[in-house]
């Protein structure tokens, strides 16, 4: 019997979150995790620590989830959301990866990068880039739009 994708996803990060007792589950994690790379062109780092349930509402369409990066229970991460680490040394206090609090909203392709911390009860509006820390029961969003206008075209 197959599994739906939802169940796959939903048994992967299950399993996930278990595999550091488990030798097998170790194995079976590494097996799914490729299977969902190669259906939804994501990459979830083996070595990053998934605390609590995620919820994916648009799969896992383009999601990237760095190999250091930490988060908690309870998100929720739409399509295109990239969670990175940053090692390039610009500021020694910006190399890592991102660590995100409890019941979390990120929205869609929204980056957040480098040695930061996202609060508890964030959300986190479409298309942002967070590179600095966020406190707890906090929104953020972009600015509005610039309008460049042409005479001379």
């Amino acid at each position: 019997m197959l599994l739906k994708e939802d169940k796959i996803i939903d048994l992967f990060f299950y399993l996930k979150i278990k595999s550091k007792t488990n030798f097998l589950n170790k194995i079976f994690v590494k097996i799914l995790r490729k299977k969902l790379q190669n259906k939804y062109g994501c990459f979830i780092g083996y070595n990053s620590k998934i605390t609590g349930k995620i919820n994916f509402p648009h799969q896992l369409y383009g999601v990237f989830i760095s190999d250091k990066a930490k988060i908690g229970n309870q998100c929720t991460i739409f399509h295109q959301v990239t969670i990175g680490s940053n090692f390039l040394e610009i500021k020694r206090e910006t190399l890592g990866a991102p660590e995100i609090g409890d019941n979390v909203y990120i929205g869609a392709g929204a980056k957040i990068i480098g040695n930061i911390k996202i609060g508890n009860n964030v959300k986190i509006g479409a298309n942002c880039v967070v590179v600095n820390d966020i406190p707890n029961n906090s929104t953020v969003v972009l600015n509005k739009p610039r309008i460049i206008i042409k005479e001379n075209v």
